[in-house]
């Protein structure tokens, strides 16, 4: 899912430009968005969903006949995006979260004005501007990736009516490895050598009969000790093959795709040279 934030200061048209994407966007694709309204709120106390929040419910799931929201306690950014990806959505437009470091298109003088990260363009506020080139731009940008988008992207496969199972592997951060507490680990990769890689080891793992669809998706950054790492995803006929096919292409990603590791302990910080 490719992810972009619309910043900038009240009436700027953030709003404008945020519909203008999602027209353009969705002739490619499916679109989430997400607001950001801290100074609003969906289930205010006199309502029945408000009512339960405020009994202390921790989630509340709010049913219309057009609607399906959903209220919980604690909201991140975080999750709200991850919840689009599960959808199976393909592009994300964030109104708002100038603090964020998604990247952004910034109106107005806010960038001038702010030390905002990842601004990836400048636009004036309230104009005339080029959607074709930021719909370039949105398409250029890092996928955010979930277990639940790889499992829904191996669904819509036409041939997944061949299927009977579906397999995946979540590997997460250790936190205990005997006398070692680790408390993150950072992954580093080139880029496209990396996903080219991956790439090569799904096409290979799909020629093996019996095999509908392979996926694989390996995280980079700052990842803190029981966050995902990596997802792969298989889709067969069988189950013998199946599993054998979800095991052997965790090894060759292990074994062929070029990815460092950093390890930061409550001892110390440290490369991991798996090689």
């Amino acid at each position: 899912m490719k992810v972009i934030c619309v910043a900038g200061y009240k009436k700027t048209g953030k709003t404008t430009l945020v519909t203008r994407l999602v027209e353009a966007l969705s002739e490619k694709g499916s679109v989430g968005t997400v607001k950001m309204m801290f100074h609003h709120r969906f289930n205010p106390e006199y309502t029945d969903t408000g009512k339960h929040f405020e009994a202390g419910a921790a989630g509340v799931v709010a049913i219309t006949e057009n609607e399906l929201v959903t209220i919980k306690r604690n909201p991140t950014l975080e999750e709200a995006l991850d919840s689009l990806a599960d959808m199976g959505m393909d592009f994300a437009i964030v109104e708002g979260a100038k603090s964020s470091e998604l990247p952004k298109i910034v109106l107005g003088d806010a960038g001038e004005k702010e030390d905002l990260s990842n601004v990836v363009a400048k636009l004036p506020e309230k104009d005339d501007w080029n959607i074709g080139e930021l719909v370039n731009l949105v398409l250029k940008q890092e996928d955010w990736v979930t277990l639940g988008f790889l499992v829904k992207k191996i669904k819509s496969n036409p041939d997944i009516k061949f299927s009977g199972g579906i397999a995946t592997f979540t590997g997460i951060v250790r936190q205990v490895t005997g006398d070692t507490h680790t408390k993150a680990l950072e992954f580093e990769k080139y880029s496209d050598v990396a996903e080219s890689a991956m790439e090569r080891i799904c096409t290979e793992m799909k020629q093996r009969e019996g095999i509908i669809d392979v996926l694989m998706h390996h995280r980079t950054g700052l990842i803190k000790a029981g966050e995902d790492i990596v997802y792969i995803v298989v889709a067969a006929g069988h189950r013998k093959e199946l599993f054998k096919t979800l095991i052997d292409s965790l090894e060759r990603l292990k074994e062929e795709v070029p990815i460092w590791k950093k390890e930061f302990t409550i001892d110390g910080d440290f490369w991991v040279h798996d090689k």
